[in-house]
């Protein structure tokens, strides 16, 4: 039986408001409680790393309810990767292919794996359970195959939903989840590192000297962040003649979200 509670229960998904605390399950109402710091710190890494992928192109969404089975069910994965579904108000009504929950201490396994079995059932490809109590692991769920775990150290595939593989540590380290992100970036826009851009530059004769070279890297790589940088900023940068100064813009620019963030 696809959704195993014993009797279907009295709410429906047009009953829940955006942000109440509930998802439904064969119209029971499962209270879902406020994360705990680890938890909620690590899913801006995931995010990161996940949109970045050349092949979901920032297709990724926190929190959003789905909603199926008759509207008797409201599951909400802490991430999804979504089609090309236009946004909209309300919930979901497409099936993602992939779906990522972040468990921790506390975590309810029961409940657990009725929201697994459901979004299996759903049609979700790949559910991935990043489990933070403990040493780093992550479990594989895909429907119809055994659950396999990897550890801190393996890499994460999920074809025809991912381009690229994903180290288990991007779903929960910035750093890793940074360097993924620009590395995917790079990719996008036909390059693999930065020092190629700067190659490029000077072989395109566009540019004169070290100066003017890591000045460019630094907007280039703005412009593939898509961090808008005012020309005023722009003027700033390709005007220092601090060679320091631009190196260390050049690391934050990995980083920041606005041009004023990193001039300050």
């Amino acid at each position: 039986m696809p959704f195993p509670r014993v009797a279907p229960g009295p709410f429906r998904a047009d009953q829940i408001r955006e942000g109440d605390p509930y998802e439904l399950s064969d119209g029971h109402a499962i209270y879902c409680a406020p994360a705990g710091h680890r938890h909620g710190g690590t899913q801006n890494a995931g995010a990161s790393a996940l949109a970045s992928d050349p092949a979901v192109d920032g297709r990724v969404s926190i929190d959003v309810g789905i909603a199926f089975n008759d509207n008797k069910n409201l599951r909400a994965p802490d991430l999804i990767v979504t089609d090309n579904t236009p946004l909209q108000p309300g919930w979901l009504r497409t099936v993602p292919p992939l779906a990522v929950e972040y468990a921790d201490v506390g975590q309810d396994e029961a409940e657990l794996a009725t929201k697994i079995s459901e979004l299996l059932t759903l049609g979700v490809r790949y559910i991935w359970v990043v489990r933070l109590n403990g040493p780093l692991r992550v479990e594989v769920h895909v429907r119809g195959e055994p659950v396999r775990i990897l550890r801190a150290d393996d890499t994460l595939t999920a074809p025809g939903v991912l381009q690229n593989p994903l180290p288990v540590r991007a779903l929960v380290d910035p750093a890793t989840s940074r360097a993924v992100t620009l590395h995917n970036l790079l990719q996008q826009h036909g390059y693999t590192s930065i020092a190629e851009i700067q190659a490029e530059s000077h072989a395109t004769g566009k540019l004169e000297g070290k100066l003017e070279a890591t000045a460019a890297s630094i907007l280039t790589l703005l412009q593939l962040r898509e961090i808008a940088v005012p020309p005023a900023a722009a003027a700033t940068i390709r005007a220092s003649h601090d060679l320091e100064q631009l190196e260390r813009w050049l690391r934050r620019a990995l980083t920041v979200t606005t041009a004023d963030e990193l001039l300050a």
